[in-house]
C-alpha cells in the first residue's frame, strides 16, 4: 500500500519537474528566437538594401578610356558593394529574351546604351546620399543619367525603421512575458510541497536551510529548460544560414555567444529569483493559510 503511494508520489513529482522543464524551455526557445531577429534585423534590412541598383547610363560617344577609368573609380569608390558594366549588346541581348523577339531586327539599329549598374553598400542607400553621388556622376561629360528608384528608396527605409521599432517593442513585452510564465511555472511546483515547507519549519529548520534545496532543485530544472531552448535556437539557426547564406547569420560569432550564454543565464537566474521569492511567501505564511 506504503508501495504504491510512493510510486505515485514519485509519478507526480516527476510530472511536476517534466512540466516546469517544458515550460522554462519553451519560453526561453522563442525568447532567443526574438533576439535572433533583434540582432539580425539590421543585417537583413542592409541586404534587401544592397539589392537596390543604381544604372549609369553612358553616351555613345563615350571614349573606351574614358569608360575603363569610370569603372575602376567606382570599384574603388567608398560607397560601391558590386559594380557591373553592360554593354548595349548584351543589353539588347537580355531585352530580346524578355520580350521575346529581336527588336533590332525590327529598328534596324540598337536604341540601347553602354551602362554600368552599381548595388550600392547599405549605409548609403538613403534618399540624400544617392543624390549626392547621381548628382556628381552626372557631372561627367560622357554619362547621359543616372537611373533609380528613388520613392522605393525612400519606403524601404522608412519602413526599416517602423519595424525596427516595433521589434524592440515586441521583445521588450515578450521579455516580461517570459518571466512571468516562468515565474509562475515554478511557483505551481513549490506550491505543491507548501507542507513539506511549513514541516520543516515547523521542527526548526531556517529558512536558508529550507530554501536550499528547492532553489537548487529549481536552478537545475532551469539550466535543463535552456539546454532544451538553446538546443532548438542551435537548430534553427543552422537552418535558416544553409537557407539564406547570403545573410550570413553565423557570421558574428561573439554576439551569438553572447546571446546564447544570456539565455542560459536567464534560464538560470530566473529559476532561481522565482524559487527564493515562492518559498519565502510560503515560510511567512500561518499553518491555517496554506489551505487557501
Amino acid at each position: 500500500m506504503s508501495t504504491s503511494f510512493e510510486r505515485y508520489q514519485k509519478r507526480r513529482l516527476i510530472s511536476s519537474y517534466f512540466s516546469v522543464v517544458i515550460s522554462i524551455s519553451l519560453v526561453l526557445f522563442l525568447l532567443g528566437l526574438l533576439g535572433l531577429l533583434v540582432l539580425n534585423t539590421k543585417k537583413v534590412a542592409d541586404h534587401f538594401k544592397e539589392q537596390i541598383a543604381l544604372t549609369v547610363y553612358l553616351k555613345d560617344t563615350a571614349k573606351d578610356v574614358e569608360i575603363e577609368q569610370l569603372k575602376k573609380s567606382l570599384a574603388l569608390a567608398e560607397y560601391t558593394k558590386s559594380s557591373v558594366f553592360v554593354s548595349k549588346e548584351e543589353a539588347a541581348e537580355e531585352h530580346s529574351k524578355e520580350i521575346g523577339e529581336n527588336f533590332m531586327e525590327f529598328l534596324g539599329y540598337n536604341p540601347l546604351q553602354n551602362s554600368i549598374d552599381i548595388h550600392m553598400k547599405a549605409d548609403y542607400v538613403s534618399s540624400d546620399q544617392i543624390d549626392k553621388i547621381a548628382e556628381d556622376l552626372t557631372s561627367k561629360g560622357y554619362v547621359d543619367e543616372v537611373v533609380y528608384d528613388k520613392p522605393l528608396i525612400s519606403l524601404l527605409n522608412d519602413n526599416v525603421k517602423k519595424i525596427s521599432f516595433w521589434i524592440l517593442v515586441i521583445s521588450g513585452i515578450f521579455t516580461f512575458i517570459a518571466v512571468l510564465l516562468i515565474n509562475s511555472s515554478i511557483r505551481l511546483a513549490v506550491y505543491s510541497k507548501r507542507f513539506i515547507i511549513k514541516t520543516m519549519q515547523m521542527v526548526g529548520a531556517t529558512k536558508s536551510f529550507i530554501r536550499r534545496p528547492f532553489i537548487l532543485q529549481s536552478v537545475k530544472l532551469g539550466i535543463i529548460g535552456a539546454v532544451l531552448a538553446l538546443m532548438g535556437m542551435a537548430a534553427v539557426l543552422y537552418y535558416l544560414n544553409d537557407s539564406f547564406p547570403e545573410l550570413e547569420l553565423l557570421s558574428d560569432k561573439k554576439i551569438l555567444i553572447a546571446l546564447f550564454v544570456g539565455i542560459f543565464l536567464m534560464g538560470s537566474l530566473i529559476s532561481w529569483l522565482s524559487t527564493f521569492f515562492a518559498t519565502s511567501r510560503f515560510l511567512n505564511l500561518k499553518t491555517d493559510e496554506l489551505y487557501y
